[in-house]
């Protein structure tokens, strides 16, 4: 059972919201919990698009988030919000599905004036999921990441990284007290 299933909304590869997944990832399993991603362009498409929640793909990703103690949601802004592949995958998750999770939104964009779409965008929709512990949520710009051999995350900004760190810190010292329960 995963402790943390990262949930990877771009539709290109590589991404900068996969980057900050695949980094997100890489602490948290030097913290000892259990990562499974989701790289929804990955999931069959025609599952997506005709919303097809009997998919046994789907039904495996949604299992992962319903059992997961911690989820990480990434996505670039796309006409001001989260990208429609993501919508597609989000909306074939039962309801719920987030409830009871340390949940960690993440968003990057080309300037700072698409920030506003990780609160009015994104966060609105987890909680529609029944997210009750949305934690962390950060936006980062273009300038502050790039993306390395088309997986691995470089900070251009130091202090964008320091600050993830301490979000990812935070993140899995929630879902420790999680476990304690």
């Amino acid at each position: 059972m995963p402790s943390v299933v990262t949930i990877a909304g771009s539709p290109t590869h590589p991404s900068r919201s996969a980057g900050l997944l695949n980094y997100a990832a890489q602490q948290l399993e030097q913290a000892g919990l259990h990562v499974q991603p989701i790289i929804v362009r990955d999931l069959p498409a025609e599952a997506l698009i005709h919303g097809r929640y009997d998919d046994q793909t789907i039904q495996a990703a949604t299992a992962g988030i319903t059992a997961a103690r911690g989820v990480i949601v990434a996505t670039p802004v796309y006409k001001a919000t989260y990208t429609g592949v993501l919508k597609t995958f989000l909306d074939l998750c039962p309801a719920g599905a987030l409830a009871g999770k340390v949940v960690m939104p993440l968003v990057t964009g080309g300037s700072a004036s698409h920030s506003l779409a990780l609160e009015y965008g994104l966060k609105p929709v987890l909680a529609a999921l029944g997210a009750g512990l949305i934690v962390n949520g950060q936006y980062f710009m273009d300038s502050q990441i790039e993306v390395v051999n088309g997986t691995e995350l470089n900070f251009k900004d130091q202090e964008a990284e320091a600050k993830f760190r301490a979000s990812l810190d935070a993140f899995a010292a929630y879902i420790a007290g999680l476990t304690q329960k």
